[in-house]
């Protein structure tokens, strides 16, 4: 346990935006699940409408640092080539 006053604070501070990352990585991964499952069962528009929202979400974590732009630009790049196939089937 932290001594200090600052290292106090700082030790709450951290514990809320660990709180907060996370919330928002269950709510990208949970998207990313209810993709999957529309892209599985050839449900086009659902999985058109899921994917966009999933862009937003990913490039809105990038922007706070939640994941590193590599990363996102990876799970963007596959998550769109399988609703592209969806498209064209």
């Amino acid at each position: 346990m932290p001594n200090l006053k600052n290292a106090k604070k700082a030790l709450r501070q951290n514990k809320t935006r660990a709180e907060r990352n996370k919330v928002a990585l269950a709510e990208i991964h949970s998207l990313r699940v209810k993709l999957r499952k529309a892209v599985t069962s050839k449900k086009v528009d659902e999985a058109v409408e899921v994917a966009r929202l999933v862009g937003k979400k990913l490039d809105k974590a990038v922007q706070k640092n939640l994941l590193k732009l590599g990363t996102v630009s990876r799970y963007k790049s596959r998550l769109m080539k399988k609703v592209n196939a969806l498209k064209k089937a």
